[in-house]
């Protein structure tokens, strides 16, 4: 007779739902949004026994979550050089009193 149930491995994977709440809140809107609907599938499949899904779900929802703080971390840093760029220019500008 054949044992068709998966042995469930030693550790359950995290969800990563609060770092899919906290890149929503704080990050990128869409990116962390993905991430949420990712880590909330993680224990519905571990508890369904399908252990190597609750993995991938898992490391998909860190990866969406790790996509939106790098997106956001670049915005921001570009935001920053072209607001420089801006103010480097006004201040070079010659100055007309009329």
């Amino acid at each position: 007779m054949e044992n068709n149930q998966q042995t469930p491995p030693v550790i359950k994977p995290d969800s990563n739902l609060v770092w899919g709440i906290l890149t929503t809140l704080f990050c990128c809107l869409p990116f962390g949004i993905v991430s949420i609907v990712y880590a909330a599938k993680v224990d519905s499949l571990w508890y369904s026994g399908l252990y190597q899904e609750a993995y991938s779900a898992s490391r998909t929802a860190r990866n969406w979550a790790l996509a939106a703080a790098i997106t956001s971390l670049a915005v921001v840093v570009i935001y920053i050089v072209v607001v420089m760029v801006i103010a480097a220019s006004v201040a070079s500008a010659p100055y007309y009193c009329y």
